[in-house]
This record gives C-alpha cells, sequence and structure tokens, in this order.
C-alpha cells in the first residue's frame, strides 16, 4: 500500500471510529419507595458508565410505579419539577462521569400541569429542553389522560458530544409520524423510555403485544434508517406484567442487543452510526420521499373522486 493510499484508509477507519457510541438501557423494577427507586437507579447508571456507556438511558417514569394503570389515584406528592430532585442528582452525576443521561419523570410544570416527560442532561451536567409525551394512551390500566397532559412542546432532537438523538416515550413508538419527524429533525438514534407489559390472566385477541412491540420500532428503525433503543422496566405491579427485554437495534432493523424478560439489567450496546448513512443511500428510503403527495386534503380528494 502506498502513502497516499494509506493516509486515505487512516482516514476513513478515523471517521468510522468517530460513528461508534456506546449506549445503556437501565432496564428496573419499580416500587411505592421512591427513594430506593431513585438509589438503585443512580447505582445502576454508574455500573452502565463504567462498562463504557456514553449515553444512558432510564425507563418511563423512572422513580415511580406505573401509577396509571389507576383511572383514578393521588399522585400529585410524587411529581417533580424542573429542575428539582431528579435532574439536581442526575445533573450532578452526569457531570461527574461525563456521560449524557436520559431521565424520564412524572413533571408538574410551573403551569400547574403535569406531564410525562423526559429530561435529557448532557455531559456536563447541563439540562436540555425536556421533552413531553404527545401521544397518550386511553385505555383500562393504561388511563394516561387522566394524568397527564399531552406534550405542548413538539419534538426534540438533542445534538451532543456523542451522537444527535430524540426522545419518544411509550405510546410515541406506535406512531411512524413520530419517528419520522424526529428523523428528519436530524436524529441518529431514537430512544424510546417505556412501561409497557401483559395483563395478568388475560390473552388478546389481538395477538402477541411484545412481538407486535419490537416490531413496530424495528420498522421505524428500517424506514427512517436510524438506530432504535427501546428501554421497558420489568417486574409485576398489580395487573401488570411489565416484559423488559429492552433491545436496541440498528437502521436495518438488526437486534443489536436485548435485554432479559424477568430481571433487572444494564443493557449495554455499541452503535455503528455510519450504518445509517449505508442505508439512506442504499435504499433511498429518505431521498425518494414524496412530502408533496402526503397532504391529508389530496387523499380526501381522491377518496371522493373514487366514489363519484
Amino acid at each position: 500500500m502506498n502513502a497516499v493510499a494509506w493516509e486515505l484508509s487512516a482516514d476513513l477507519t478515523r471517521i468510522k471510529m468517530k460513528q461508534m457510541v456506546t449506549i445503556a438501557g437501565i432496564q428496573a423494577k419499580a416500587s411505592e419507595d421512591v427513594a430506593a427507586n431513585l438509589a438503585k437507579t443512580i447505582a445502576m447508571v454508574r455500573r452502565a458508565a463504567r462498562n463504557g456507556a456514553r449515553i444512558i438511558c432510564l425507563q418511563e417514569l423512572y422513580r415511580t410505579i406505573y401509577f396509571p394503570q389507576h383511572a383514578k389515584r393521588q399522585r400529585e406528592v410524587i411529581a417533580e419539577s424542573i429542575p428539582g430532585e431528579s435532574t439536581k442528582i442526575f445533573s450532578k452525576l452526569a457531570k461527574e462521569l461525563g456521560v449524557v443521561i436520559i431521565v424520564p419523570i412524572f413533571e408538574k410544570a410551573r403551569s400547574g400541569r403535569h406531564y410525562n416527560s423526559a429530561v435529557v442532561i448532557n455531559e456536563s451536567g447541563k439540562l436540555l429542553p425536556t421533552y413531553r409525551k404527545m401521544h397518550l394512551p386511553q385505555d383500562p390500566l393504561f388511563h394516561e389522560k387522566n394524568y397527564f397532559h399531552p406534550g405542548d412542546q413538539g419534538w426534540r432532537v438533542y445534538k451532543t458530544k456523542f451522537a444527535t438523538f430524540a426522545v419518544l416515550i411509550c405510546y410515541d413508538q406506535w406512531f411512524p409520524e413520530a419517528a419520522r419527524m424526529a428523523t428528519l429533525a436530524g436524529a441518529e438514534i431514537i430512544f424510546y423510555p417505556t412501561a409497557i407489559g401483559n395483563v395478568v390472566g388475560y390473552r388478546s385477541a389481538d395477538g402477541d403485544w411484545h412481538d407486535a412491540w419490537e416490531t413496530v420500532m424495528r420498522g421505524h428503525a428500517i424506514a427512517n434508517a436510524v438506530h432504535v433503543v427501546a428501554v421497558n422496566r420489568v417486574g409485576r405491579e398489580e395487573r401488570l406484567r411489565f416484559w423488559g427485554q429492552s433491545f436496541a437495534c440498528d437502521s436495518f432493523g438488526k437486534i443489536l442487543k436485548r435485554a432479559g424478560a424477568g430481571r433487572e439489567e444494564v443493557m449495554i450496546a455499541k452503535l455503528n452510526l455510519a450504518h445509517n448513512r449505508r442505508i439512506r443511500e442504499g435504499w433511498g428510503f429518505l431521498r425518494n420521499r414524496r412530502p408533496e403527495a402526503y397532504h391529508q386534503s389530496r387523499a380526501r380528494k381522491q377518496a371522493v373522486t373514487q366514489r363519484q
């Protein structure tokens, strides 16, 4: 290999190395003891950092049980402000460890409204703009509209030292529009902190909920050529048994790492973000879009014409 070829090869290697990022998902059980939940999560974040994670994502409502399974329950006492106790503690920890931490909490805003939110804290301990869950389920055992207002600040994409990513929360993961909006805003990774499981003793006529849950997010990864990281809780809480199985997949839907179904775990995965560019260039899913044809008014007009 001549000198010029060697330099070009070295440059490509350096570019590839810059595209690697190690992430972690904190999959844990939650109890009524919010202080114990916090202490356990801090210990797991430290373990993730020791294992090389640079971006660490906690599960949805990390500090509490999943209280929306009750149609009405007093939860005001566990709502947090931003800044507040969780953000203060994790801001200090992020700075100490030099990592980015995604902290999903039950937020009480200055307006008095409550949100299902995620705070992103960068490696300097700085709080970045909060993402508030946009899509809220309202079903038996998932009564989220009784507790939260829908997100009012749009989609958020975070450009950090380690990667550019979006955070979407649980029920957001079923909506292709959310993943596409995050991608168009520049996300290389979409993190989905989650609280989802099966109803104890109930068999759905729809089929396997877990299979659908994983499949739809892997589909978002492929259609948008982004990496996806889903972080779910584990354990039984009254009528719900959370199935864990947090996972990371690449931008063609390949599972890179999957946590277990019944245990607490620090899931570590290495992502090669250069793979995003490979899929986008090769398959053209973004390049060949037809935004001018996607207007709802046009779809309605076509439907009327067909009926006539």
